[in-house]
């Protein structure tokens, strides 16, 4: 019996914690199963849909879209789309029940279905047969000819009296019935799994789940045949009544970009190049270069041939405003290819002059939509964000969505937790696994933590977690992205509140907006953005010269030999252990080697061996040669290596005869192959095209590890070219002006790889001078105050006490203005400081100037009493000096790290030389007289570590002393074996043997041993896996 079957109930993993099973094993399980149609229909949500329909288009299975939807009060209905007009109006149904609701929850209204148009959505009714007739009469005069009612049937022991009744029912009402599914599962083999998440949803372990739980594992993709064995033939024949009706897909929806910003008496067309126009006046104020002009004349014609004007206007718009308000902003990526870009002021690198390819950005033959990223301050950027929504209006502007999934650590803490697991056993579990692993862990990590893996609790644990790593877990919003409509947007897709307040964001995941073809602005923030901007203010208020990134002396020599030496603490893109380890062999000496700096240490040239080779030729050391004559244009401004994202799709054109169109689905692939595994294909067709046109196999195998590199994360050239800038930018500040920079980053602060303590101690070792905080002259922020020395001063602000309010600050500011404060009891009563404020100051040693020191001020704060009206006007009396004795060195020291993360006193290793001189430990001063391959001991405190992707487990770790840094490398086996040191010190001993070339040292790590005991307290923190 050939039994033909829609499915029109079934949910994905987008329905969070339910669906246990993606779009793609559903629809390839459904094809397999022989089903004519499959229905995605997640709970009050398309926020699965686009990756449903991908699945759809793969596999050749008709999609049909859909949502569940739980009236409140009122019945139970999966909705399905049978045209534009159905698919605009669930759009606007599933937004208007998101958008009353907080984030995570809907609420679904009677008058949802009462006061707006259905027309074109059709409803199947999932009745509980409680005095439900009256329901069914009100959905019928709803829906009319387009209401069902839903059979359900999982092989309960009940099921043929619900089939009796559910006919008889359809039948008194007269209305017809269909066959569902109500499908979580595409196997039954994932029922255990769809078990732990409904016990995660519901916060309770599978044993005391109880009734939440299905009784049994029915609600998979079943097959015809037993389909045929539960339901009467016309309730299965309905199924394709109804599939047949919903020929809706999302490549059916019209996107339009806005109109609004073009002004009476001009075109999107006219309007874009009157700016264009502008804009090349004011960056050539000589004349436009003739080259430029061609290009900006081709640029134009390309973007009015492909509609983009409005989306260039739109960008424009967003960085005017920025600029307008002094927000330093600026583009990158793709976006800086583009000469029109450069001349309405969106990017700063002229791509004519660094000749890169506008292609790359926008082309005919890819017709794929432009997509500008611009970064603004950080701590500016909502400025903008609220401006867009202002502008467009949020039923016209909202962010992107991204779909936040499951990595290992999360995912075995809910697992850990279904399964009953005591708390203690899931903190220890979780701790096995790295901070972004996506894998269970290992034998010997479980072994190393005291885990029996063959303990069968255990085992299912790991099974689950296996299976649930990948699943998305909820919707978050993207940093920046919007997408920005001239129609509403809740007709293109569903629109919810984002957890942030005055926010609101598609259900659509970023990586989905290509497919549909909606446009992105990217708004995103970049923190050394708002240092540059805060150290070309204090530059200005401190000498008189505004300077901006456009204005810095260009291919400065001292810049150049700094960044030489790896003296790069602070600075932008170059500043990583990486990165300092790579400066003394690359020596960048111009603008473009910069731009092979901030993209060499990545993992697409690093995993495709092409770092050693350029450093070789770079320095001579290897004869510069090319894989083939024609590949050398391709190559040669990288001396024969391809270290760039374009340079791989050139070679791919030019080596393997690809077209333009293809080298873009390479391009793609490249960011998808992690997730999708789509790179298989183009390494075929790569390797066959260039075996057959010569090249050898070693050097095609090596170009897609690096093509699986650039997966991992890579840079185009055009994107390290606008990061060069920056990085540039604060270099040259960190050469010529190192306090105002050192001050910028710390008001900038969090940011970076480094704390305010590490750029300190990294400014007093340049002979900075530092000055404490300090209630009688420190403002909020840190500010530079003049001294003798050619720099100024550094004069830590009140945002450096740990805890203390911004708002006492300013009032502190405010009452000192007016007038200078004369005691302690002067400053707490005029700046109406709380008790919790002025035991802040005191154990921060910042009422010294008032006090003498820490114990006198704290002695004096816990004597303040607030003044009673009768006495008011009485002066205050003054109180018997009290002799209290002075803290401590080491006193001042554990309170300065306790109050402010750092101390202008001597380092804390300073005080435990000695000690660490018994022990046998050198220090990072007494490194640089040592030979290369000596065996040595050295001891610091642990200010970060690193694992890169590219490092196969290598944990690289950074120890500071009172004299520098020390770089230590900690191989796999010996970070398995002594993980606990690694992770958990303060201050770590290393003996190993010490590495130097190319001016970089390391010590390689042979034993560690944890010295924390020593700190007794100290409070000092690193940066970790950043």
């Amino acid at each position: 019996m050939n039994t033909e079957y829609a499915e029109l109930h079934c949910l994905s993993n987008f329905s969070f914690q339910r669906g246990a099973s993606s779009a793609r094993e559903l629809f390839e399980r459904a094809k397999r199963q022989g089903y004519d149609a499959l229905a995605i229909t997640d709970e009050c949500s398309l926020a699965g849909i686009v990756r449903a329909w991908q699945a759809s288009k793969d596999t050749g299975l008709p999609l049909i879209i859909g949502s569940e939807l739980q009236i409140e009060g009122g019945p139970k209905l999966v909705l399905l789309v049978e045209n534009l007009t159905g698919y605009q109006a669930l759009c606007q149904l599933i937004t208007r029940a998101r958008r009353r609701a907080e984030k995570g929850r809907y609420q679904a209204l009677r008058e949802d279905l009462r006061d707006w148009p259905l027309e074109g959505l059709l409803a199947i009714w999932l009745p509980d047969h409680d005095g439900a007739d009256a329901e069914g009469r009100w959905l019928l005069d709803r829906f009319r000819e387009r209401l069902w009612l839903g059979i359900e049937l999982h092989r309960g022991p009940d099921d043929a009296l619900q089939l009796r009744q559910s006919l008889t029912q359809a039948s008194r009402l007269g209305i017809s019935a269909v066959a569902c599914g109500d499908v979580h599962m595409h196997a039954r083999g994932r029922r255990a799994l769809q078990d732990c998440m409904t016990a995660i949803r519901h916060h309770l372990p599978v044993a005391e789940a109880g009734r939440h739980l299905f009784p049994n594992g029915e609600r998979h993709l079943r097959s015809r045949e037993e389909l045929a064995q539960l339901y009467p033939a016309e309730l299965l024949a309905e199924t394709l009544h109804i599939s047949q009706r919903c020929h809706f897909q999302l490549d059916q929806l019209k996107y339009h970009y806005p109109h609004e910003l073009v002004p009476p008496g001009h075109d999107t067309t006219s309007w874009l190049r009157k700016l264009v126009e502008d804009g090349a006046r004011w960056r050539w104020p000589d004349g436009i270069p003739e080259k430029a002009r061609a290009q900006l004349e081709h640029e134009l014609e390309l973007i009015a041939d492909l509609h983009y004007e409005s989306y260039f206007l739109t960008v424009h718009d967003i960085v005017r405003f920025a600029r307008e308000r002094g927000i330093l902003c600026q583009g990158r990526g793709s976006a800086a290819n583009s000469s029109v870009c450069f001349v309405l002021g969106i990017t700063e690198l002229d791509p004519v002059r660094s000749k890169l390819l506008f292609e790359r950005f926008l082309s005919r033959e890819r017709n794929e939509p432009p997509d500008i990223d611009v970064d603004f301050e950080h701590d500016r950027r909502e400025e903008v964000i609220q401006y867009v929504f202002q502008r467009y209006g949020r039923n016209r502007a909202a962010l992107t969505a991204v779909a936040s999934s499951y990595r290992a650590t999360g995912a075995l803490r809910d697992v850990a937790k279904a399964l009953g697991l005591p708390p203690d056993q899931i903190n220890a579990l979780a701790g096995c696994c790295g901070r972004w692993s996506e894998h269970i862990p290992d034998d010997s990590r479980l072994r190393e933590a005291g885990f029996d893996r063959d303990n069968p609790v255990l085992r299912r644990v790991l099974v689950l977690t296996d299976a649930l790593i990948g699943f998305p877990r909820h919707l978050s919003q993207h940093p920046g992205g919007f997408v920005i409509s001239e129609q509403p947007l809740d007709t293109l897709v569903p629109i919810e509140n984002a957890s942030m307040a005055e926010r609101t964001v598609i259900q659509w995941d970023k990586d989905d907006l290509d497919a549909v073809g909606l446009l992105k602005v990217d708004v995103l923030a970049l923190g050394m953005l708002s240092a540059i901007r805060r150290c070309f203010d204090l530059i200005e208020h401190y000498r008189g010269t505004r300077w901006t990134i456009a204005t810095l002396p260009t291919e400065d020599k001292p810049t150049y030999e700094m960044i030489s030496r790896a003296d790069t603490i602070g600075v932008f893109q170059i500043e990583s252990r990486a990165q300092m380890a790579m400066l003394p062999r690359l020596r960048p000496k111009t603008f473009y080697d910069l731009v092979i700096q901030v993209a060499i240490v990545r993992p697409g040239p690093i995993q495709g061996d092409m770092v050693h080779p350029y450093l070789r030729r770079r320095n001579d050391e290897e004869k510069v040669d090319y894989p083939s004559e024609e590949l050398k244009p391709v190559f040669a401004r990288t001396l024969g290596v391809p270290l760039f994202q374009e340079q791989v799709m050139e070679l791919a054109i030019v080596a393997a005869e690809y077209t333009p169109d293809e080298a873009d689905k390479l391009r793609r692939a490249m960011a998808a192959w992690k997730r999708h595994g789509s790179l298989e294909p183009h390494r075929v067709r790569l390797t066959e095209r260039m075996l057959a046109k010569g090249y050898q196999p070693e050097f095609i195998a090596r170009i897609f590890e690096q093509i699986k590199g650039f997966g991992s994360y890579g840079f185009p050239e055009s994107h390290a070219a606008s990061f060069a800038l920056l990085t540039y930018a604060s270099c040259w500040l960190k050469r010529h002006e190192p306090a105002a920079f050192a001050c910028a980053l710390i008001n900038s602060w969090p940011m970076g790889f480094y704390n305010p303590d590490q750029i300190l101690q990294d400014a007093r070792r340049h002979g900075l001078e530092i000055r404490p905080v300090d209630v009688r002259h420190s403002g909020w922020d840190c500010s530079l105050e003049p001294c003798s020395q050619e720099q100024p001063a550094i004069r830590l602000g009140l945002r450096m006490v740990r805890s203390f309010r911004e708002a006492d600050a300013r009032r502190i500011e405010a009452a000192r203005q007016r007038q200078l404060f004369t005691n302690i009891h002067d400053l707490c009563l005029r700046a109406e400081l709380e008790p919790r404020a002025r035991e802040q100051l005191a154990d921060a040693g910042a009422l010294g100037g008032l006090a003498g020191h820490r114990h006198r001020a704290r002695w004096t704060v816990a004597g303040i009493e607030p003044q009673l009206p009768l006495f008011a006007s009485l002066p205050a009396t003054e109180e018997t000096p009290i002799n209290l004795p002075l803290p401590s060195v080491s006193e001042d020291l554990f309170n300065d790290y306790a109050t402010l993360g750092t101390t202008l006193g001597p380092h804390p290793l300073a005080l435990l030389r000695d000690e660490l001189k018994a022990r046998r430990c050198r220090s990072s001063r007494e490194l640089a007289m040592i030979e290369h391959g000596r065996p040595v001991s050295v001891a610091g405190l642990v200010i970060g570590r690193q694992r890169p992707q590219t490092a196969s487990g290598v944990i690289f770790v950074t120890l500071e002393d009172e004299f520098g840094m020390v770089n230590v490398v900690v191989w796999r086996d010996l970070a398995e074996r002594q993980r606990r040191p690694l992770i958990q010190s303060q201050l770590l001993r290393v003996d190993g043997h010490l590495e130097s070339a190319s001016g970089v040292r390391h010590l390689i790590a042979g034993r560690l041993s944890d010295l924390t005991p020593l700190l007794t307290g100290l409070d000092v923190r690193s940066r970790d896996f950043q």
